[in-house]
């Protein structure tokens, strides 16, 4: 057995805006496939060309989708019976870009797609994304860690702007 111990960077910004506004703006740069189509149509390609289609189909102007959005704070709100808190966690992605650092590094599969969260504080709406970049840093491979930094730009320049 092998445990390795892997030090996370936190990207996190608190923002002015309404819950509803941030996570709107956020949603509205990632795709939203229907997921079960999406995957229906991946594995009824034939080349990776087709599959490069349909994958680019599903992205939005990020490059990025959606894989799952969780309610964190609907249970909550349910045992409390108020309004609050909000807590969303989103899971997006890009198949093409997971492919690239899984093909360097393979446990890169397990950071990958990468988390959101967007939740309501007293102080504000705050929007964290743990980098991929200090996930894969201890692997040392040089193409999987050119290919997480620009993950981590697209994901903190979205999250600049959702926001601001």
């Amino acid at each position: 057995m092998t445990v390795v111990k892997v030090e996370v960077e936190r990207f996190s910004l608190t923002s002015a805006k309404s819950f509803e506004a941030v996570v709107a703006t956020f949603k509205s740069a990632i795709g939203q496939p229907d997921l079960a189509n999406f995957f229906k149509e991946t594995r009824a390609t034939d080349s990776f060309r087709d599959l490069e289609r349909v994958v680019q189909r599903g992205l939005g102007r990020t490059n990025l989708m959606l894989f799952a959005e969780f309610d964190l704070g609907d249970i909550l709100r349910r045992e409390n019976g108020s309004r609050t808190p909000q807590i969303k966690r989103f899971v997006v992605g890009n198949p093409l870009i997971m492919k690239e650092m899984v093909k360097h590094v393979p446990d890169a599969g397990s950071y990958a797609p990468v988390t959101v969260l967007i939740d309501e504080r007293p102080d504000g709406v705050h929007v964290s994304y743990d980098r991929m970049e200090s996930y894969l840093l201890h692997y040392g491979s040089a193409e999987a860690l050119a290919v997480a930094r620009d993950l981590d730009t697209k994901i903190t320049t979205l999250l600049r702007e959702c926001a601001g």
